[in-house]
């Protein structure tokens, strides 16, 4: 839960960044390279954990690819659209998980996920208040639309992750894994942002201070992550991870004054707990 509220922090942070004149492309490349930088100086003298099999290696730069598109994604969706709302349709990921090991071979997801996936989806619906006359939802995806699939895109992306995570990359030292993957992903947005002139530099203080932040808090969210994931189980350690968007509407509304109706917050609630019920293992 630590982990999920650090998470939200970051993205909050970046929410600072973006509305005074940072890009989206900046952000994602300077917290890549912070964190990369801190990894590598932490994993100093341990030569032994960067023994790599050639498999590893092409999963690392496979999901280095990966977390450049989510990471892109989800920051494009925070600067549209309120952090909450976009928190929550990017934690439809442990669905798209469940659903993506079953396309892929896996075990047919249980009867109590296949109730929890529709559930979660009606809530979805309440919280980003698309629900209602033809012309209301028409009216409210027209100014939420592309933040919401910008989300989609990102949760996508991060289904894949956790997949290589579980499988290919399991092995890995945890630490190793994050470093891989922020340092492709930094490398793959600084040549995709310098080529477009897309790193565009805050513009007043308060944007430099939630670019810092971001990175501090991201840096110490997806190297926890990463590192606790062998450990827990990806589908266990989603079931605290969705507490990440009731932080987020909670800090937006102290420190972004971001206000949602009641019917959206009872739609959260209900997207957190059916996703969290989905993820729980059973006794």
């Amino acid at each position: 839960m630590l982990v999920a509220v650090v998470f939200g922090a970051n993205h909050i942070a970046a929410r600072f960044a973006f509305d005074h004149g940072a890009s989206v492309a900046l952000a994602v490349v300077v917290r890549s390279a912070f964190t990369a930088l801190v990894l590598l100086a932490l994993l100093r003298g341990q030569p032994g954990t960067w023994r790599l099999t050639p498999g590893e290696r092409r999963y690392l730069l496979l999901a280095g690819g990966l977390m450049a598109l989510q990471s892109y994604c989800l920051y494009t969706a925070v600067a549209r659209i309120p952090v909450a709302l976009a928190l929550l349709a990017f934690n439809t990921y442990p669905m798209l998980y469940v659903l993506l090991g079953w396309a892929l071979g896996g075990a047919r997801p249980e009867a109590r996920a296949l109730l929890a996936m529709p559930v979660a989806l009606a809530g979805l619906a309440l919280a980003l208040d698309v629900v209602g006359s033809v012309s209301h939802v028409a009216g409210r995806w027209s100014e939420i639309g592309a933040g919401v699939g910008w989300a989609l895109a990102g949760a996508v992306s991060f289904a894949f992750i956790l997949v290589l995570n579980a499988g290919g990359l399991r092995r890995l030292d945890g630490r190793v894994r994050t470093l891989g993957m922020t340092a492709v992903s930094g490398v793959l947005v600084l040549g995709a942002g310098a080529g477009a002139d897309a790193l565009t530099l805050p513009g007043a203080a308060p944007g430099w201070i939630g670019l810092a932040a971001l990175s501090v808090l991201y840096g110490a969210a997806i190297t926890s992550l990463f590192v606790l994931l062998p450990r827990i189980g990806s589908a266990s350690s989603t079931v605290a991870l969705n507490f990440e968007p009731i932080a987020a509407l909670v800090l937006a509304w102290i420190l972004l004054d971001q206000h949602v109706k009641p019917i959206q917050l009872a739609g959260a609630f209900v997207v957190v707990a059916a996703i969290a019920w989905l993820s729980a293992r059973k006794p």
